[in-house]
C-alpha cells in the first residue's frame, strides 16, 4: 500500500487534532494511512465510525448484514427515518461519505466465516468489535491474535457499557481472558433494552482508544477492563491478568 501524504486541506480540516501536544502532523499521517475494520453497523457502530472517519482514519470497512428497522432509530445515529428497511452498511456509507469525503468506506453485507475474517483481518491494522453478543466477541479476539494486530472491543446495554484493549504483539491479556467471567449469560438490547446515550458514550471511547493504538499516541489502555455506569456517571477500570492457560494468548 503506497502511504498517503497529508494534504494542505487535510491538514486544515484536522488542525484541532494537529494542534495537540504529541499528536502533530506525523501522527495525523499516521491516521490518514491507517485502515480500520469495524465489525456491526448498530448502536456502537454508529458511533465509532462517525468519529473515526471525521478525525481521518485512511480507510474503514463496514461488516454488517442486517436492516434498518424502526426500533433501531432510537440510538443508531447514522441511520434516518427514510432508510427503514434498507442495509445498515448502505445507510451508514452513505452518512460517512458525507462526512469526510478523504475516507475510503467499505461495506460488505453478510456474516463472515472465521476463515473469511482471517483473510480480510490481514488487510487493516486494528479491528473494532462493535458487535452485540459474546460468541462474535470472542471469535474476533480469536482473530485478532492469529493476525497480530490490535483489537478494540465494546459492549453496552441497559444503563452500562464496558470497552477492552487488547495487542497481540504486546503480549496483553485478551478478551477470552475476561469473557470466561461472564459465564453463558448472553442479554440483548431486545430483552434488556438499552439508553440511547449509553453506546454513544462507548462506541466514542472506542472511537477513541483505536486512534490512540494506531498512532501510538497516549497510554494504551491494555489489560484493564473499563466498566461505565451510566446510572452514577462513573467509569470503573478493573486490572486484567493473562490466564495462563488461555487457549488464545497463552500461546503467544
Amino acid at each position: 500500500m503506497t502511504n498517503k501524504t497529508l494534504t494542505t486541506k487535510q491538514a486544515l480540516r484536522y488542525s484541532r487534532q494537529i494542534l495537540l501536544m504529541g499528536f502533530d502532523l506525523d501522527k495525523q499521517e499516521i491516521l490518514i494511512n491507517s485502515r480500520v475494520l469495524m465489525i456491526g453497523a448498530g448502536g456502537l457502530g454508529c458511533a465509532a465510525s462517525q468519529y473515526l472517519v471525521a478525525a481521518g482514519i485512511g480507510k474503514i470497512t463496514i461488516v454488517d448484514d442486517d436492516i434498518i428497522e424502526t426500533t433501531n432509530l432510537q440510538r443508531q445515529i447514522l441511520h434516518f427515518e427514510n432508510s427503514i428497511g434498507e442495509k445498515k452498511v448502505e445507510s451508514a456509507r452513505r452518512t460517512l461519505n458525507s462526512i469526510n469525503h478523504f475516507v475510503d468506506v467499505q461495506t460488505i453485507d453478510k456474516r463472515l466465516s472465521s476463515a473469511e475474517l482471517d483473510a480480510l483481518a490481514l488487510q487493516h491494522d486494528l479491528i473494532l468489535d462493535c458487535s452485540d453478543n459474546l460468541e462474535t466477541r470472542n471469535l474476533l479476539n480469536d482473530v485478532c491474535y492469529r493476525s497480530g494486530i490490535p483489537l478494540v472491543s465494546g459492549a453496552a446495554i441497559r444503563m452500562e457499557g464496558q470497552i477492552f484493549c487488547a495487542i497481540p504483539t504486546l503480549k496483553t491479556a485478551c478478551y477470552r481472558c475476561v469473557s470466561h467471567f461472564f459465564g453463558e449469560q448472553n442479554l440483548s438490547c431486545v430483552e434488556s433494552g438499552v439508553m440511547s446515550p449509553v453506546v454513544g458514550i462507548i462506541g466514542a471511547s472506542q472511537a477513541n482508544e483505536a486512534i490512540k493504538i494506531l498512532t501510538q499516541f497516549g497510554e494504551q489502555s491494555v489489560n484493564k477492563l473499563q466498566i461505565f455506569d451510566a446510572m452514577t456517571s462513573t467509569w470503573e477500570s478493573f486490572k486484567v491478568n493473562p490466564l495462563p492457560k488461555c487457549k488464545t494468548c497463552s500461546s503467544i
